[in-house]
């Protein structure tokens, strides 16, 4: 429905006035004496912000504002530095700024975003955003989000505000796959549980390692579990079946804000997001034509450019060329701009968010004798280069998919790198190999690869003495998720690279729903002022199942 304007309420009022004394062939004015109409009451619609705020890819200086308006509107945010306790800073550390942003418009499905630019390091800021339209300015949401570290031109390390127990020191929070398998928000069981414990540890921010939707699992309003248990869904029109419009894709993401633990995570910790299968449908890639009768619209690279769309839309991401241009998709072409990135987080973490989708060969056995893509020449080349000239003391590789674990799709074809042959490296292999190769060529150190997508949580140490490839240094990797999905696993790991379990857990059986949160995981970072990179795998009742303290190779 079109809101109302002012305009089109008085004229429609004066209108209807007149059609109604037409009508009613009133006398004229000799015959009675003239009454004045009443004053006809003007309805004013405030703009509302109905699926929250958030705030992402924030760094030393720079952070993205987002929010979705109820109908057409200007998106506008005041900026406040303020102390630990929310105190407003004044003099020499105080901070105001409000930023009038861009037009929310149906083009981009009432979504705008900010760059905000010039922001003191080391800052907590407090949060106002709202809509404006002709009738002035509609509801404010408040939220709170902090600058990552940085140092002053004489090298002295900033300290402004951030209520942390060092200004070097920070932590984070990582885990993927939301609303998946059916299970979505059973209010009932408090919602999205796993949020409200990734919230409860205060990070400084968030990386969501991809499927961050499920466009491909229809959610029903009630589900019976195996035990016998009923599982009672919140439910939307556009989740009862598989996304194929613009209009689906989009409604899988305000599903997702319909959780008051997700929106109360994302107003108070930025998000760095990254997309994987579910944003289309499951274990897609480029040029395939999908065999599924649920789908009436087979062609993925159509589908991929709807999800794609309404992902961009949705999610808070900085990099300029990945900013969605509203209008510009091509059904043909699911890739306008790059969504691989990095982003600064002061002199010891740099984020390197990859992007293992976009230019995926297609799901074969992976045992190619030549190189098959999982990041594409173009972003292996980045990787390398932008991990290479990186001054920050750990390197820490966002991933949406693992390296060693072997995931299927189907009884032949892989997903993921892994292939199944624990000998050289093979097709899609052969790119991380390069990549690893590199790091060691070039003396990188502290890399870490932080993934999600296997739907349990691990811990595994790679090492060329153990591996069938050995030109690489080691490393770690480490697995987290889901927040709120079904349960799967443990994998099958393929020793090409070298891997070592040194830890896994996983729910009983799969598919098993979150209702008791034991089989939902998310993984914890606290970097500490003396640079130690400490892990820890939790699940989402806030238990620490795992940990693991490495220190920085100097």
């Amino acid at each position: 429905m079109t809101d109302l304007t002012r305009r089109t309420l008085v004229t429609t009022s004066l209108a209807g006035l007149a059609l109604t004394g037409l009508a009613t062939n009133a006398a004229p004015a000799s015959a009675a004496p003239s009454v004045a109409p009443s004053a006809v009451p003007l309805v004013r619609k405030r703009l509302t912000l109905p699926t929250g705020i958030a705030t992402g890819d924030v760094t030393t200086d720079s952070a993205v504002l987002w929010s979705r308006a109820s109908g057409p509107g200007r998106l506008t945010a005041l900026l406040q530095a303020v102390d630990s306790s929310g105190e407003i800073l004044r003099g020499r550390y105080g901070f105001s700024r409000t930023i009038r942003g861009p037009l929310a418009t149906e083009a981009s499905d009432f979504t705008a975003k900010i760059h905000a630019t010039g922001l003191p390091a080391g800052t907590r800021f407090a949060l106002e955003l709202n809509f404006e339209d002709e009738n002035g300015a509609g509801e404010a949401v408040r939220g709170t989000f902090s600058t990552a570290p940085g140092k002053h031109d004489d090298g002295t390390e900033d300290a402004r505000g951030g209520g942390r127990p060092s200004s070097s020191a920070q932590s984070f929070v990582w885990t993927g796959d939301t609303a998946g398998q059916g299970w979505g928000i059973n209010e009932e069981l408090g919602g999205m549980r796993g949020y409200k414990a990734m919230h409860a540890t205060r990070p400084d921010f968030f990386i969501h390692s991809g499927d961050t939707i499920y466009a491909d699992g229809p959610i029903a309003a009630t589900v019976t579990e195996k035990d016998g248990q009923v599982w009672r869904n919140i439910v939307t029109e556009e989740v009862t079946k598989v996304a194929e419009t613009l209009k689906e894709y989009r409604g899988r993401h305000r599903y997702n804000s319909l959780d008051a633990n997700m929106r109360a995570m994302f107003a108070d910790v930025p998000v760095i997001a990254q997309w994987d299968d579910h944003e289309t449908t499951n274990n897609w890639y480029p040029g395939e034509i999908l065999d599924d009768p649920r789908y009436t619209e087979r062609n993925v690279n159509v589908l991929a450019a709807r999800g794609r769309q309404a992902w961009q839309e949705n999610m808070p991401i900085a990099d300029a060329a990945a900013l969605w241009r509203p209008g510009k998709v091509d059904a043909g072409q699911y890739q306008p701009a790059r969504i691989y990135r990095k982003i600064s987080r002061g002199p010891q973490l740099d984020i390197f968010c990859l992007d293992m989708r976009t230019f995926k060969s297609p799901n074969t056995d992976g045992k190619e004798p030549y190189a098959t893509n999982i990041l594409g020449q173009e972003q292996a080349d980045w990787l390398i280069k932008e991990v290479r000239k990186s001054k920050a003391t750990w390197k820490v590789i966002a991933a949406d998919l693992p390296l060693g674990i072997i995931v299927p799709d189907g009884a032949v074809n892989q997903e993921s790198l892994a292939n199944r042959d624990h000998g050289a490296p093979l097709g899609r292999e052969l790119e991380i190999a390069g990549v690893l190769s590199a790091f060691k060529k070039y003396g990188v150190k502290n890399t870490v690869w932080l993934t999600a997508d296997v739907h349990y949580c691990a811990a595994h140490h790679y090492a060329p003495e153990r591996a069938s490839f050995t030109d690489f240094d080691p490393f770690w990797e480490f697995v987290a998720g889901p927040i709120n999905a079904g349960s799967f696993g443990p994998s099958d790991m393929d020793k090409t690279f070298g891997p070592e379990v040194l830890f896994a857990k996983a729910g009983r059986f799969p598919g098993e729903s979150p209702r008791d949160g034991e089989n939902q995981y998310f993984g914890h970072v606290d970097l500490a002022a003396d640079g130690v990179f400490t892990v820890s795998l939790r699940n989402a009742n806030g238990a620490v199942l795992y940990s693991k303290a490495l220190t920085p190779e100097r």
